[in-house]
């Protein structure tokens, strides 16, 4: 079973090694992470398997005047292909939508075919694209979700 809370001291180192896992290239800093936990914009949250009591994944929003920014996702590789991902979108949607947000944006590795297919299942459409932005390299799409506000 899957357990979401939100980033705490507790789960920070766990957050941080996953993080060096899955983006070993261009990873955030522990220090990053720490300053999360003071951010009044952010919201953090995690999945823990509750079996093996260990951090599984991460996501982050920062609600920035009235659109939510997706920060970073990321899945343990044992763990993905379940719907965590999925679910921790979802969840930072839900949390946008609450707090009257017009929309959510995040940018996505030209090359990662596997979160592109994610944001877009989930209604994201690409919008625009930034140069060389991971290690001025590789491109990043930007990708948006607008929120009807009849709904």
């Amino acid at each position: 079973m899957i357990r979401m809370e939100t980033l705490s001291l507790k789960t920070l180192d766990e957050v941080y090694e996953l993080e060096q896992k899955c983006f070993p290239d261009d990873p955030w800093g522990r220090l990053s992470f720490e300053n999360e936990l003071e951010n009044s914009l952010s919201v953090f949250l995690v999945a823990i398997d509750e079996e093996k009591q260990k951090v599984v994944a991460y996501g982050g929003v920062w609600l920035v005047y009235d659109i939510g920014e997706i920060t970073n996702i990321a899945v343990h590789p044992d763990y993905r292909r379940e719907g965590i991902g999925k679910r921790i979108l979802s969840l930072l949607i839900d949390v946008c939508k609450e707090k009257d947000m017009s929309g959510i944006t995040l940018e996505v590795r030209e090359s990662n075919t596997a979160a592109k297919q994610l944001y877009q299942n989930e209604g994201f459409v690409c919008c625009g694209l930034r140069k060389k932005y991971y290690q001025g390299i590789e491109d990043a799409i930007i990708m948006t979700l607008e929120f009807n506000k009849e709904e």
